[in-house]
């Protein structure tokens, strides 16, 4: 059975919260389509396939919709073809990539052009694809839809020359129809020059060319909308103008059909509430190109080229074009282009962009390094061993994009009430025209045309359609810059509802990397002695108070002895044989199950462990000789981390395996409000259950690697101190950098989230609900109010403006506790003032 797949899409033509739902209904509908996620703000479609093969299906059935999956197409330098079924197997291996729509391959030109969907497959795959067929390739030519940004600046500015030139037009149009009611006499005048007559020709001409031009896209998208049954805001557009424009046609050229009470036009409404429409637009796509700011930093980061050896020479060599082993040359002051291993030279790089740590890090042959860090003063070799979509920069940067994709449970509500909302209001104009024909004051005619494009015009759901996804954009991608990566998007929702967070002790609350601290001997026993033969059997264990048992006795010159019969005991301790003399290492559970009774060691054990000590034993042939004693000292910032998440209103507890005496002298050092120590590897899950009594929300926080399970359990799991490990399946939540302030930023940047967007749901209902019966003209029999279609559309522009407006504010959320001892400008946002 083929593995389920992932795929992310662009889509076009999506301009209301309708839109969302009617293309997340369609997808979610389609046989082996799961995880559906339509996403207006970012204008992306994410879904799960069990087929890679159906992804035809989904592109024919948006295509259907009107809202088709943006295309991209790339150009490669194939190498090593020689004949025509060198053609065909290129051909073969680049369409067998899902995403891939058409293939092109040239021999004369030695060429492939590729048709893709943009954000389903990248050039560096369809690179890899030929490579894998054994025709290397490289970018020769990309003619790839631009970033978001930049295409939503491209909008933005062919927005704004469409806005300027329909301004121009209706404002002549404004002027002789309004004037009269602005400015006295205005009215007279032009019966007195041109005529009325002339005037409304005038009208009609201007209005016709704001229409069919700067206006054409409201027709051209939202009239087959509607004829197929699925009217979205373009079509509330078209009908409101098409009605008003229709009906000042018949008044301009066909005045015999109309009674002389009704007879006037309505060419500036028409004009005008598209002026203002496409206005909103403008400064929307100007807005949504601000959302997405913090994936432009993260691709900021990353280097175009890199210098390869090939043949033996560097070459200068495009990032796409990178495979697996190349070796690279780092000059002084670049930006590492893949992660790798350094294999020759030596130098510093700052890594702060992936753990906030501001000291650059030494490297030398064999260590690591990170694509979009950046070399010091030095330059060095490195062997590429991740490249493409495997490098932890492209696994942050898809994470974030992941995550500002994502659906939040909130998001429920407002595709129930959008479910119905465009054609609610179409009917709701239809009876507003009928109520004011049957039961209005003279003339009926012309108040119930004013009153019905009113209701189709302001209650287009464009607010409610932004009102989450900004909010998400904006709010994962300022955590992202503060080094909270939200892997999973509903956890930005539950962690806003986290009544207690459970943490792992070591390398979470502690270093994580404990020292040897006492060794309490027993009679007849010899410190060099026991040390040398403690130290023989912990070395063959990677456990952390191995490591420092062994680092110690190295340090005091302890003879080394070689161990035999090494066996883990899960939970325990350790045994092994060393020189023919048995030798068993754990804690007091370990001694109580092998019958051996520490005598009075037992109170030096108890007396350390209320110090903050791991205690351990240590028997030789069966006899108790020594209290071995280690502590792990607790990061500097655990105490205050601590603090600020008590400010917030949350419970703070820990788990751990040492002794409760050891973990209750680490609590009463970081002020943690609740221990469940004494806990085996594989009895976290329980612990979590024990504190989730009640119902109350958990969050737990651990090191991702070995609290895999917890982390899964959990209500959310945060990962912490992962630095370039960043791909944990298990955790909802990751932390960039190694202690518990991050958690505090990521419960901030979670509130401040959430806030924000119960703000733009409460301004996008409440709007509709309270304006939709003042444009009916609820207000008319008592005031004599009805509001004009041209505030209509003004109002209607704004509320979009309003919400996007107020999701831009989460940019300038300030960390409340900062990770980096050192301001980091690559992927720190200006930030003057707390949003909220």
């Amino acid at each position: 059975m083929p593995e389920e797949q992932h795929f992310k899409l662009s889509i076009e033509g999506m301009s209301c919260a309708s839109c969302v739902g009617r293309v997340d209904r369609a997808l979610a509908a389609l046989p082996g389509v799961s995880g559906v996620s339509v996403n207006l703000a970012s204008e992306t479609a994410q879904l799960d396939l069990d087929d890679g093969a159906r992804l035809a299906d989904v592109v024919s059935t948006l295509d259907g919709l009107g809202y088709p999956a943006r295309r991209a197409a790339v150009t490669l330098s194939i190498a090593s073809m020689s004949c025509a079924s060198c053609v065909g197997r290129v051909d073969k291996a680049l369409a067998a990539v899902p995403g891939v729509l058409e293939v092109n391959v040239n021999l004369a030109s030695e060429t492939a052009t590729i048709a893709y969907l943009d954000g389903a497959v990248t050039p560096g795959a369809l690179i890899a694809a030929s490579a894998a067929a054994g025709y290397p390739a490289e970018l020769a030519q990309a003619t790839q839809s631009e970033d978001r940004a930049a295409r939503k600046d491209a909008e933005a500015r062919e927005t704004a020359r469409r806005t300027i030139l329909a301004g121009v037009l209706a404002l002549p149009v404004f002027l002789m129809e309004m004037g009269g009611h602005l400015i006295p006499g205005v009215h007279a005048f032009i019966g007195q020059t041109i005529g009325h007559q002339a005037s409304w020709l005038i009208q009609f001409a201007l209005t016709t060319a704001v229409l069919a031009g700067p206006g054409r896209g409201f027709y051209a998208k939202g009239l087959p909308a509607l004829l197929r049954g699925a009217p979205d805001m373009n079509s509330l557009v078209a009908v409101g103008t098409g009605a008003a424009y229709a009906y000042s046609v018949v008044a301009t050229f066909l005045p015999a059909l109309m009674p002389a009470e009704v007879r006037a036009v309505y060419f500036e409404a028409a004009a005008v509430i598209v002026v203002l429409i496409l206005l909103g637009r403008f400064l929307e796509a100007r807005a949504k190109g601000r959302t997405g700011a913090a994936i432009q930093t993260l691709l900021g980061l990353q280097a175009r080229t890199a210098r390869a050896i090939r043949d033996g020479e560097p070459v200068e060599v495009p990032l796409e074009a990178l495979r697996t082993g190349d070796i690279l040359i780092v000059r002084p002051g670049e930006r590492i282009a893949v992660d790798g291993e350094v294999t020759e030279g030596a130098s510093h790089v700052d890594e702060s962009m992936i753990t906030g740590e501001p000291v650059p890090v030494a490297k030398a042959p064999g260590d690591q390094v990170t694509g979009g860090t950046v070399n010091g003063a030095g330059s060095f070799r490195f062997r590429a061993t991740r490249v493409g979509a495997d490098t932890t920069l492209s696994q942050i940067i898809r994470m974030v994009e992941e995550a500002q994709g994502a659906k939040l449970p909130i998001q429920g509500l407002v595709d129930r009430i959008t479910l119905w909302f465009v054609p609610a209001v179409m009917s709701a104009a239809a009876l507003t025209v009928l109520v004011w024909l049957v039961l209005g004051p003279s003339p009926a005619l012309s108040l119930a045309l004013v009153a019905g494009v009113s209701v189709l015009i302001i209650a287009c759901p464009c607010a409610m359609g932004l009102a989450t996804p900004t909010s998400i954009m904006v709010g994962t991608g300022r955590a992202a810059e503060m080094g909270v990566l939200f892997r999973k998007g509903d956890a930005l929702q539950q962690l806003a509802s986290v009544d207690v967070v459970a943490l792992d002790k070591t390398g979470t609350v502690t270093e994580g990397r404990p020292a040897l601290t006492d060794l309490v001997l027993a009679d007849g026993f010899a410190r060099d002695e026991v040390l040398g033969l403690v130290a023989a059997v912990e070395e063959q264990s990677e456990h952390p108070i191995a490591e420092a048992i062994v680092r110690a006795a190295r340090a005091a010159g302890a003879p080394r002895r070689a161990a035999a019969g090494f066996a883990s005991l899960t939970g325990f301790g350790v045994r092994a044989t060393v020189d023919g003399r048995d030798v068993l290492i754990g804690a007091d559970r370990l001694m109580a199950r092998e019958g051996l009774e520490p005598g009075a060691l037992a109170a030096h054990e108890a007396d350390l462990a209320a110090r903050g000590r791991t205690a351990l034993y240590a028997a030789v042939d069966g006899r108790v000789a020594a209290v071995i004693a280690v502590a792990d000292p607790v990061k500097p910032a655990s105490a205050a981390a601590i603090a600020a998440l008590h400010a917030q209103g949350l419970k703070v507890a820990m788990i751990t395996g040492d002794k409760r005496e050891t973990a209750e002298a680490i609590a009463r050092e970081t002020g943690i409000d609740h221990v469940v120590a004494g806990v085996l590897p594989d009895g976290k899950v329980a612990a979590l259950d024990e504190l989730r009594g009640g119902g109350l929300t958990l969050a737990f926080v651990g090191d991702g690697i070995n609290d895999a399970p917890a982390l899964a359990h959990a209500d959310v799991g945060i990962a912490i101190g992962t630095g370039t490990d960043v791909a944990i399946e298990s955790a909802d939540v990751v932390l960039m950098s190694g202690d518990l302030r991050g958690v505090v930023n990521a419960f901030e940047v979670s509130r401040h989230t959430m806030r924000n967007i119960r703000q733009n749901l409460f301004w996008a209902f409440g709007y509709n609900t309270a304006l939709i019966p003042v444009a009916a003209g609820v207000l008319y029999p008592a005031f004599g109010v009805l509001l004009s279609p041209v505030l209509a559309a003004g109002a209607m522009a704004l509320s979009s403006v309003f919400v996007l407006t107020n999701a831009l504010r989460l940019r300038r959320v300030r960390p409340p506790m900062d990770e980096r001892a050192a301001p980091n400008p690559a992927m720190t946002a200006p930030a003057p003032a707390p949003a909220e």
